[in-house]
């Protein structure tokens, strides 16, 4: 099913508006024309995005927002305020109250639909370590993970790269007199070898530098492991629709145009670093709650027991929301023969090495768990059967096609992986999922190994690595 979007407008034609538009992206629309029946819609179908006018009777934008975000079933939903209201004090308000965005009608198709996409990322990535923050407090006495619902933003590290120096010095400035910390590069090769600590805040990043791409700096730091995970926020010129479009697209978080207001600049910042500091929570939550316990000793993903619970939460999510979800199961080819010939440390060996490739294959929101002795369990949410298998073919090619490292022997080894993978329906129990794709690895394994079979179909023999 579509992400879910509810339009919040007094106006019907408004709503309409907004409705046809999303619609023709496939987006499954909510309305509400006012803010009290808001707050009940966001209970009752918990949308993936709301877009909230401002100017409404009763209850405004602003307080309806405000609500939203005080409320724990509907503070992790995004809101972007929708309004003809342009003041910067407008924005700063928006932002203050804990709106994601905030953008001026008449909209920007291009502007509403990448600002879209760009929250629904992040809104997948938070959902997933909520979730699993959900499965690990089912292990400890305290029930479900405690959170600090009032994000400390004060003291933030952040890196800002702007070849103008005067421009530079004065956002470093606004920012530093707020007490964060702030780093200037003005030279932006320099910037892209010296930025690489996930311990960032945020990273601004000027989209007008004279040496290099402004969006190509942006691609730099989403693609790199060590600051993937840290906010970008462009400086952009006014009405500069293609660079925002393009930069959201990229993995930037949000943009603000030049020159900067200062309190839209604090707003804008503050922002990005609760969402930070928020995600850290939940990364270290699942650490501490998800103890030894639930972790395999051997290859250190979660065990079988963690597993258990977290894809019995997950098919109850895939209910509520109705998204697809898809799970593999593979199984190491021969693995008893690798035992018997090379020793069970060599085995070990070949136990941690090889669900590196499959997590070097996957999202950061997929699951790989140890479901037992040689066979190792994927859980992908939001992904159908075609998608999953190709990710299960690409698996198995690069399995077969690498050199496994050991203490014995000639020093490396071959091996292969057989892959089942089967989506989960509708009235799915975690038994019955598991029970088709154990079946699809069965005939993957009977039809001759080293390939993937997708429940109730046949053995497609693996593509040349």
């Amino acid at each position: 099913m579509s992400n879910r979007i509810l339009v919040v407008d007094d106006l019907p034609a408004n709503v309409k508006l907004l409705e046809v538009k999303l619609n023709s992206q496939y987006y499954e629309v909510s309305t509400a024309s006012n803010g009290k029946d808001a707050l009940q819609v966001a209970q009752t179908k918990t949308p993936d995005i709301i877009l909230l006018d401002v100017m409404m009777p009763e209850m405004d934008g602003f307080e309806c927002c405000k609500r939203l975000k005080s409320d724990p079933k509907t503070a992790y939903i995004p809101v972007v305020m929708v309004t003809a209201l342009s003041s910067v004090q407008d924005r700063v308000t928006g932002l203050s109250v804990g709106a994601d965005d905030f953008l001026t009608k008449p909209i920007n198709d291009l502007a509403l639909f990448a600002r879209i996409r760009s929250l629904l990322r992040l809104k997948q990535m938070t959902d997933e370590f909520r979730l699993r923050n959900l499965s690990g407090s089912e292990f400890t006495e305290a029930g479900e993970t405690g959170l600090p619902t009032d994000i400390n933003t004060e003291d933030a590290k952040i890196a800002l790269v702007d070849d103008d120096i005067v421009q530079a010095k004065n956002n470093a400035d606004k920012l530093s007199a707020k007490g964060h910390k702030v780093s200037i590069y003005s030279d932006p090769k320099e910037a892209m070898e010296a930025i690489k600590s996930p311990d960032l805040d945020l990273i601004i990043v000027s989209t007008q530098l004279i040496e290099m791409d402004g969006l190509r700096l942006c691609s730099h730091f989403k693609s790199q492991s060590e600051t993937r995970h840290v906010p970008l926020l462009m400086l952009i010129e006014e009405d500069d629709t293609e660079t925002i479009v393009k930069g959201l697209d990229l993995g930037a978080n949000d943009y603000l145009v030049t020159p900067t207001d200062v309190n839209e600049l604090t707003a804008r910042v503050i922002t990005q670093v609760r969402r930070k500091r928020y995600q850290n929570a939940l990364r270290s939550n699942v650490q501490e709650t998800v103890s030894m316990a639930v972790r395999d000793g051997l290859t250190n993903l979660y065990n079988r027991r963690y597993f258990d619970v977290h894809i019995k939460n997950m098919l109850e999510k895939m209910k509520a929301d109705g998204k697809p979800l898809t799970m593999m199961i593979s199984d190491i080819d021969h693995f008893k023969k690798i035992n018997d010939t090379y020793g069970h440390v060599v085995g070990d060996e070949i136990l941690r090495q090889v669900p590196t490739e499959m997590i070097n294959n996957i999202r950061a929101t997929d699951l790989v768990a140890r479901y037992g002795g040689e066979e190792f369990v994927i859980v992908m949410p939001g992904i159908e059967t075609p998608p999953a298998q190709d990710v299960a073919q690409r698996i198995c090619n690069k399995i077969a096609a690498q050199n496994f490292k050991i203490s014995g022997g000639d020093g490396t080894l071959k091996c292969t992986v057989s892959i089942g993978v089967a989506s989960a329906k509708p009235d799915d129990t975690p038994e019955s999922l598991i029970k088709r794709a154990d079946q699809a690895l069965y005939q993957a394994k009977e039809s001759g190994r080293n390939r993937v079979v997708t429940s109730s179909e046949s053995a497609t023999p693996p593509t040349a690595a």
